[in-house]
């Protein structure tokens, strides 16, 4: 190698280094000779190295959105048997993960009894939004995130606390009344909803219908606001179909 060359390729590494440009770092002699063997243009050779710069930083990014997501990532779609559930549930679905919902700021509501894969569809498909389009997605079981809210409320950072989830394009919110919670715990996750209205989007899971969900709100006029904010820009997903758990326990026993 000249000593031009040698001296190019140090103010080169040195550039890319300085402006953080890591792929191009590690592509751009690869790249060089290829354009010079197959006679690329200028244009192409930087477009090249620009397209590989670009992909390795989106790549970075899903990674990131993905660990502070806080969802299970083994609950995705590929691990998950659609075919358990009526077409009408598999259109939507396949919908769904398109993202067009959050454009809209609907909320996605999964009901069915324990076991018929509630969290896994809703986790494989806040996934999607995130794998495919990078969006900002966090998951949180209610028993978890109404003490966050509670303890944000008593060092009174409510409001900074509010904002921080703001920043989320779906909030995807386990478990709605499977655990039983006092009244003070149950307004700051009225507060949440009643921010996140028209805002942001929701995705709850749930194995109260609502008929009972003055159990969680424990005021009949809380828990209409509630059920009103929620439903009025909505998807419902209704999983009336059996335990997997309880088939695969069946199959077991066959075998």
């Amino acid at each position: 190698m000249s000593t031009g060359k040698q001296s190019m390729d140090k103010r080169i590494e040195t550039y890319l280094k300085e402006l953080r440009l890591g792929a191009m770092r590690g592509y751009y002699r690869k790249c060089a000779q290829r354009a010079a063997q197959e006679e690329m243009g200028y244009e192409e050779y930087l477009c090249e190295l620009l397209e590989r710069e670009s992909e390795l930083r989106r790549q970075r990014r899903i990674e990131r959105r993905l660990k502070d997501s806080g969802l299970p990532l083994e609950k995705n779609l590929k691990s998950f048997d659609l075919k358990r559930f009526p077409r009408k549930i598999i259109q939507c679905v396949k919908t769904l993960v398109h993202g067009g919902f959050l454009e809209r700021k609907e909320n996605i509501l999964a009901f069915g009894k324990p076991g018929t894969g509630k969290t896994h569809l809703l986790s494989g498909i806040a996934q999607e939004l995130i794998r495919t389009q990078c969006r900002k997605v966090l998951s949180k079981k209610c028993s978890v995130l109404v003490q966050e809210l509670l303890r944000a409320k008593r060092d009174l950072n409510l409001d900074k606390e509010l904002k921080k989830l703001s920043r989320y394009e779906v909030i995807l919110i386990d478990d709605i009344g499977y655990v039983q919670h006092n009244r003070e715990e149950m307004e700051v996750l009225f507060i949440l909803l009643a921010e996140r209205y028209e805002r942001g989007s929701v995705m709850v899971t749930s194995n109260l219908p609502f008929s009972k969900w003055e159990r969680i709100f424990k005021d009949p006029m809380t828990t209409a606001a509630a059920i009103d904010r929620l439903v009025h820009h909505s998807i419902i997903l209704e999983l009336n179909v059996p335990s997997y758990r309880a088939e695969a326990a069946k199959r077991r026993l066959k075998k």
